[in-house]
């Protein structure tokens, strides 16, 4: 992230050029950009290893007239499926037993029983079971068990630390219909706490980008306003310019900021009619530069 001033301009282009550039580049941005947005920003909203699909939205009606700038919604990993598994009922000697002290302490609570999906066609139950870490083979075991027979797996859920370390069991069972669809239930096993989910939850981000002319208290209340309006408290406040001392004060209302030159989409460039003099590249005629952040005419460089 840049050094003091917190942030730097991106250009010397109007506040309203930039909030639609920034807009366009939230609209096409790829998954990696848009992860970046969510665990490099100030401080950081979660951590890369709990990042699953990421989707924006741009230009999202409000009870403003403006609207909100954009919407960043993701899957937040809570469970991840163990890279090796056990084997369970193995009496051998240092295996899982079932009725070892080991065991016993790792599943001594058992959860209700949850429905995963419900009337779902072959495909998408495959689909569904495959995006959840299941290797192929482990899946055909899952869809051809008998009926009420289950599929056991350990998985590792995440501590404080945002790590994945709290192992638990999961019990797997698939319901077949005279129609072809299935049904995927599951309950778990633990020591403590109960997995909140099967591997993921959706969580939203409003994202906001701060107008050059508009005041902190102002930028605030529109945050507020908007914050109720998509019922969410995670904030995203994208600042071409902002000082440090502006930047903690929002960081202190719950809001994490992210440099608008990080995310600003290049414009066409000429170096042999730009501004900045201190550029390597500036008036090369045959310069390779194409597109540029920061180029700007040398008749409006100030």
């Amino acid at each position: 992230m840049p050094n003091n001033p917190l942030f730097h301009p991106v250009t010397e282009r109007s506040p309203v050029d930039l909030r639609e550039q920034l807009q366009m580049a939230l609209a096409i941005a790829d998954p990696q950009i848009l992860k970046s947005l969510l665990v490099n920003c100030i401080p950081a909203i979660t951590e890369p290893q709990r990042v699953g699909n990421i989707a924006s939205e741009v230009a999202v009606p409000t009870s403003d007239a403006q609207g909100a700038d954009g919407i960043l919604q993701f899957e937040a990993i809570h469970c991840v499926l163990a890279n090796t598994q056990p084997q369970v009922d193995s009496n051998s000697k240092g295996g899982w037993t079932r009725g070892s002290k080991e065991m016993a302490r790792l599943t001594q609570h058992e959860s209700e029983l949850q429905t995963l999906a419900q009337n779902l066609p072959l495909a998408p139950a495959i689909a569904l079971l495959s995006n959840s870490g299941f290797a192929p083979d482990w899946i055909e075991e899952i869809l051809r068990l008998p009926h009420y027979a289950w599929y056991k797996s350990w998985w590792y859920a995440i501590d404080r630390n945002g790590e994945f370390t709290i192992p638990f069991l999961r019990y797997i069972r698939t319901l077949h219909y005279p129609d072809g669809t299935l049904t995927l239930q599951y309950k778990d096993f633990f020591e403590y706490e109960k997995p909140s989910c099967f591997t993921s939850q959706l969580q939203k981000v409003l994202v906001v980008i701060q107008p050059e002319i508009q005041g902190f208290g102002e930028t605030l209340q529109r945050i507020n306003r908007q914050r109720t309006d998509l019922n969410t408290q995670r904030v995203l406040l994208i600042c071409n310019t902002i000082s440090e001392l502006e930047a903690q004060a929002f960081i202190s209302q719950g809001i994490s900021v992210y440099p608008a030159m990080e995310l600003a989409l290049p414009v066409q460039a000429n170096c042999q009619y730009c501004g900045r003099r201190e550029c390597p590249m500036n008036g090369l005629r045959d310069s390779p530069v194409a597109a540029c952040h920061g180029y700007v005419l040398e008749s409006e460089y100030v």
